[in-house]
């Protein structure tokens, strides 16, 4: 049969021989699906276990979202109210809920405690690595050697394991690599249901899938969650010139289940929060509810980036895409080879299978499709995320074409960047972490490490405190950066040796290994560096003087907006007041005629600290609050710890 009628067809139309098999409709047989190898999920899940269960326990919670999430999901536990989310007895709107229902779940099964409100999404990220390597068995089975049918699924869920990005964005509870996972199962489910649509079997089932996970994607991030499905399959059918196949989807089942799973909470959480009189003058509508600010402000002024408040920083885009890169890293060098692999498959069309054709499409569509949406229109740092299982399984199905054959242009590629990316960077990393090991100054480690750091003020960033650092500092992590040195070395001239002799399945699980050590002493210094992160040790310091003279009237106060001590609130369960605090978070909800009084000023803290009641006062600028109080009352210092500390009146 000659090429161009087997491409006058649609694409996953297969093609009938002699001997009744069917074949894919392009040069090469489709393997069938291989069974999943355990000695490859061994090798996943012991990735898993070693990176995100044994990183679980430590350090405690972080202030800011992290806190934030979770002490949402334990006030859900105590309200018994699943529907609106509060925090610190204030309407909290900004986010939808599923996170707080996994988190507040497992605290029900386990126990409040941090690791219980983490351990769902480290669940949730072993999902989505075999999702990976499930989807990496469709797309690479035949481009993988013949006798390891499964090392191109293999490599790319343990590049996505070792990379850098989504270990970090799971160091604290977010939700963006959870919607990494409902995208991943959104594209294979969709390509699946594809396939039998054109194999005019029944896609009931995949259609169905689709929309389920949609509809959770929708509960996890909100419209985008939605925006990104959709969209690839209009842009994937549309470029296939397959849109006239969109009907035969099960539309309307599909969107019973769709609507079944995910309206229910939009309609109660608009019934129960409906619209009430606002504040004039600071931009809002007369009127507004739950609706307004989580439907039309949390979504549409965000894209537009008119948000009210505008709390968030816009990263650059040369900076957005510079990270993008860096949370892929070290898997970054094989990047550009499997894209331009990719692209050269969909131009040439007519020499390759159609499941390398459905690769190349799927693979480039989807990473293209997330980065450039939040090219356009408002972006952080780690928006990205949902676009690296695409570049994971890239560079996976890169890796695997290497691997079958030492001359193929893949190896070449493979060879060339790693030479010349990860060659030089590894040995300038490595360089630069062992200088700093032997000349950083030796610290005694009960050093509070405030005390050694730049301390910035602004983060505009989420990791933005590591520019804190100084060399004094570095002395805190000499451990840590002799074995980030080691680590840069294997990564990058080590491994290159091997790739160089052909051992190129060595020199992968050693850059798995050595990227699995640098991640490991990322998460020590996270440790180390926590005093400047979350408040654990101040709020067991509160915890301690209320069990050693008890008062049941204590009050305790943040210095500033919630985020400044968040942790508090989760640790002590106690509420919290807010001086100067009706910022972001609490801000819209405190509007409510039910909201708790916890918002202060400078007069009513004065108030407070001249009355018989205990207070306990987490402030950064002790030596600015300490003597306007002392006209009030005595000032004690309870204890200090990353730059912050509790002030009591007795």
């Amino acid at each position: 049969m000659s090429t161009t009628n087997q491409f006058s067809r649609p694409l996953h139309e297969p093609d009938v021989e002699p001997s009744g098999g069917t074949r894919l409709n392009n040069a090469e047989p489709r393997r069938p699906y291989t069974g999943w190898n355990p000695r490859s999920v061994c090798m996943i899940v012991g990735a898993w276990l070693i990176l995100h269960i044994g990183c679980m326990f430590t350090p405690g919670l972080l202030d800011d979202v992290d806190s934030v999430y979770i002490e949402i999901a334990r006030e859900m536990l105590k309200r018994h109210d699943y529907v609106t989310p509060y925090i610190d007895g204030i309407r909290f709107f900004d986010k939808p809920p599923l996170m707080y229902w996994l988190a507040a779940g497992s605290m029900h099964l386990f126990g409040v405690h941090d690791w219980a409100g983490r351990l769902p999404l480290a669940l949730l990220t072993l999902a989505l690595l075999l999702a990976i390597y499930a989807l990496g068995l469709r797309l690479f089975a035949a481009v993988s050697p013949a006798a390891h049918p499964d090392r191109g699924a293999l490599y790319s869920a343990l590049a996505l394991a070792t990379c850098i990005g989504p270990y970090l964005y799971t160091r604290f509870y977010i939700p963006d690599i959870v919607v990494a996972l409902w995208m991943t199962l959104a594209v294979h489910t969709f390509l699946i249901a594809l396939e039998r649509i054109v194999e005019r079997r029944s896609a009931l089932l995949p259609c169905i899938a689709f929309a389920a996970v949609t509809a959770l994607n929708l509960l996890t991030k909100g419209f985008i969650g939605v925006v990104f499905p959709f969209a690839f399959v209009l842009i994937y059918l549309a470029l296939n010139r397959q849109l006239k196949l969109l009907f035969q989807f099960h539309l309307v089942k599909s969107l019973l289940v769709f609507v079944a799973i995910a309206a229910p909470w939009h309609i109660l959480a608009t019934l129960r929060n409906p619209p009430i009189a606002l504040p004039a003058g600071l931009g809002l509508p007369a009127h507004g509810g739950w609706a307004w600010f989580y439907l039309y402000n949390e979504h549409i002024a965000r894209f537009l980036s008119r948000r009210i408040p505008h709390d968030y920083g816009q990263v650059p885009i040369p900076l957005f895409w510079l990270l993008a890169a860096i949370w892929i890293f070290p898997w970054t060098a094989f990047i550009p080879g499997a894209i331009n692999r990719h692209i050269h498959n969909i131009r040439a069309r007519a020499d390759i299978s159609a499941r390398q054709h459905e690769a190349a499409l799927a693979l480039l569509l989807w990473a293209g499709l997330v980065l450039g949406f939040f090219t356009l229109s408002a972006r952080q740092e780690y928006y990205s995320l949902p676009a690296l299982p695409a570049l994971a399984l890239m560079a996976g199905g890169l890796l695997a074409c290497a691997d079958r054959d030492r001359l193929d242009s893949a190896a070449r590629s493979a060879r060339a960047w790693h030479r010349w990316l990860l060659v030089p960077v590894g040995s300038l990393c490595a360089a630069i972490a062992f200088f700093f090991a032997i000349t950083a100054p030796h610290t005694n480690p009960r050093t509070d490490i405030a005390a050694l750091l730049a301390q910035g003020g602004a983060y505009n960033l989420s990791l933005g405190h590591v520019f804190d650092l100084t060399g004094r500092a570095m002395g805190l992590f000499r451990g840590p950066l002799i074995i980030v040195g080691f680590s840069m070395i294997v990564i990058g001239p080590a491994t290159y040796l091997l790739r160089r002799s052909g051992r190129t399945y060595a020199a992968n699980l050693c850059l798995v290994a050595a990227s699995a050590g640098l991640l490991l002493c990322m998460h020590e210094g996270l440790v180390r560096f926590y005093p400047t992160l979350g408040s654990l040790s101040l709020a067991n310091a509160i915890l301690a003087e209320q069990k050693k003279n008890p008062q049941p009237s204590d009050l305790i106060l943040i210095d500033g907006e919630l985020t400044s001590g968040s942790t508090l609130l989760f640790y002590t369960q106690q509420p919290v007041h807010l001086v100067n605090g009706r910022i972001n978070g609490p801000w819209y909800g405190s509007f409510w005629p039910d909201a708790p009084p916890v918002i202060e000023t400078d007069a009513t803290l004065n108030q407070h600290w001249a009355s018989p009641q205990r207070i306990f006062l987490l402030t950064y600028h002790p030596d600015i609050r300490t003597p306007d109080l002392l006209r009030f009352g005595q000032v004690h210092v309870l204890a200090s710890s990353g730059g912050k500390s509790i002030l009591t009146n007795q």
